[in-house]
């Protein structure tokens, strides 16, 4: 059963690491959008497809981003709901050998 318990922690680990990248993708893309629209601005120019469906493809993929962030948090807090004591200690562990590169 202890192999079982490793794998859900690691499935556990990755889903977590997806998360964080996918949270550090929504910053770059708000950031990108921000500096977007500061040289629309300055160029005097209007997002083409913004204008014709009220959404800029940054806004579509802010969006998505924010979804897929949301259903990670979710499958994450379910996935928590299900573990032991012992198994969350073994998920702090595993989170911090996978930041530390190991």
């Amino acid at each position: 059963m202890q192999g079982a318990a490793d794998q859900r922690v690691r499935i556990l680990a990755e889903t977590t690491q997806a998360r964080e990248k996918a949270e550090s993708l929504l910053a770059g893309l708000l950031d990108a959008r921000t500096a977007s629209e500061r040289r629309l601005a300055s160029l005097s120019q209007s997002d083409l497809l913004k204008q014709v469906t009220g959404r800029s493809s940054m806004d579509n993929a802010i969006e998505s981003t924010r979804r897929i962030i949301d259903s990670l948090g979710r499958t994450i807090e379910q996935f928590k709901r299900d573990l032991s004591a012992e198994d969350l200690a073994l998920l702090d562990e595993a989170m911090a050998s996978m930041r530390n590169g190991g």
